[in-house]
């Protein structure tokens, strides 16, 4: 495991008062999660929930067709594995890793042993589902509405949140997936932004390197998901020494 790789990286993990997070912290399993690894499949039976730290997962639907499309992405502000303590252990999505990393595993009967407690981590928990509904159904109604360069925008700053960098290691065809769009128009999406100068794209590379200017694109689902996890952690502190301040969830102001 790499040094890099701590629990506190975690928000929710971050969050816990010491007493709480000493009783996890005895059962969390350091795991390097791999691009395209997939934490689980549709139907199969949840054994652990997933906090990631460096990591980015991505939650995905696929038709009958083939076709995809990513319903939410969760990184170091969430957690993987909502079904197991909302009560219903599987789910009809997939997990797979869209950005290679660490997290931190959680074994299910433990999981729910500190949820029904009832402390803090059952209140950061449910917070979060009520965040990542509301970047279910934004995503839902951008892919319907908005053009595919503004979701791209809206996609690139989210997966930018969650990232140590600028620079993030992704295809065309994986983002075409899961905007569930073709990749020529990724390609022609892309090649857009770095005309004006926002991204330098290279094989398999993207370097956001004026920030400002895809926030002016990406429609106004990018700042209702921010503002919306803004909104539910806004009076969460954070242990001593865990290096992560309620500033670090957004860049967007209300």
């Amino acid at each position: 495991m790499s040094s890099s790789a701590d629990p506190s990286q975690n928000y929710i993990l971050a969050a816990l008062p010491a007493e709480e997070f000493e009783r996890v912290a005895a059962h969390l399993q350091p795991v390097e999660l791999r691009l395209g690894e997939m934490l689980y499949e549709p139907g199969g039976q949840l054994q652990h929930a997933y906090f990631p730290t460096t990591a980015i997962v991505s939650l995905y639907n696929v038709t009958e067709s083939g076709a995809s499309a990513e319903s939410a992405g969760v990184g170091k502000e969430g957690v993987v594995g909502i079904s197991l303590f909302m009560g219903g252990n599987t789910t009809s999505s997939s997990a797979v890793v869209q950005s290679a990393g660490y997290a931190y595993r959680l074994d299910r009967r433990q999981l729910m042993q500190e949820f029904d407690r009832g402390g803090l981590m059952q209140r950061l928990l449910l917070r979060y589902t009520q965040a990542l509904i509301t970047q279910m159904s934004q995503a839902a109604i951008c892919n319907r509405h908005h053009s595919v360069e503004r979701q791209l925008c809206r996609w690139l700053l989210l997966t930018l949140d969650r990232l140590p960098t600028n620079e993030l290691v992704m295809t065309q065809d994986l983002i075409a997936g899961m905007l569930g769009v073709r990749r020529e128009a990724i390609t022609e999406a892309a090649g857009n932004l770095q005309r004006a100068g926002f991204i330098s794209y290279r094989r398999g590379h993207i370097s956001v390197t004026e920030r400002s200017g895809l926030e002016a694109g990406a429609c106004e689902c990018y700042a209702v998901v921010k503002k919306e996890l803004d909104r539910l952690m806004s009076d969460v502190r954070y242990r001593q020494g865990c290096g992560v301040t309620p500033s670090r969830h957004s860049t967007v102001t209300s």
